[in-house]
């Protein structure tokens, strides 16, 4: 086999890593919502006054990138089913998410004046001035985080490495979604929103195809009877 055909075989096999490319699409839209979309609803809810501002949890926040990124790249190379269910849990999430802002535009005003100038200050910083408070619930941060976790936890090869693999993982999502209240970039009603999201994406992915499926199989089972 020539490199060229090898070339072409390893591409045949991994196509569907192409699907990632949906992520710059969804920018795009974001881009959009941030640019032209004027709030009209203040996300705020009065747990949130309770809620500290802890500039540390900046480092779980930005492990969100590296999160999605591992589990997308383990996904599509154990498991092409699994990769395809995280692809339509995240971007067909994300896109209800933009559908939500243009219809709902939201804000938030929580965000403190930070004054100090070590690493994980300069940081925050980085993200609020990069970040726009706009467009926040439900947030994303959290919807894809859950997507990940549900999709490495359905999957039987991940089920079967050793146990610690799956509560690493599902660390992972408690503590970038409780990032995103610490440091002020959302409000704990983003964060609701965000699991109520993820719940009906749940059954919709994950559950609705099994029911399905079983009555398939009872269909079969009853024709075979007779």
């Amino acid at each position: 086999m020539t490199k060229k055909e090898k070339l072409l075989a390893l591409c045949q096999k991994y196509w569907h890593f192409s699907l990632l490319s949906l992520y710059g699409i969804c920018q795009i839209w974001f881009n959009y919502c941030e640019r032209t979309l004027r709030p009209k609803y203040i996300m705020y809810s009065p747990l949130d006054d309770y809620i500290p501002f802890i500039k540390f949890f900046v480092i779980p926040y930005l492990f969100w990138f590296a999160y999605m990124a591992i589990a997308f790249l383990y996904l599509g190379i154990v498991s092409k089913k699994d990769y395809y269910r995280l692809c339509l849990f995240i971007f067909g999430g994300m896109c209800i998410c933009y559908t939500i802002y243009m219809i709902f535009p939201n804000a938030q005003n929580l965000r403190p004046v930070i004054v100090e100038n070590d690493i994980f200050s300069r940081m925050i910083k980085h993200i609020y001035s990069t970040d726009t408070n706009t467009n926040v619930a439900p947030s994303i941060h959290v919807l894809n985080s859950i997507a990940v976790h549900v999709a490495l936890a359905n999957c039987k090869e991940f089920r079967k490495l050793p146990q610690i693999w799956y509560w690493l993982s599902l660390i992972s999502v408690v503590l970038i979604s409780l990032s995103t209240v610490f440091i002020k970039q959302h409000s704990i009603k983003d964060g609701l929103w965000a699991i109520f999201l993820s719940l009906v994406l749940y059954l919709a992915i994950y559950k609705l195809p099994l029911l399905f499926e079983d009555k398939n199989v009872l269909a079969t089972d009853i024709n075979k009877s007779f």
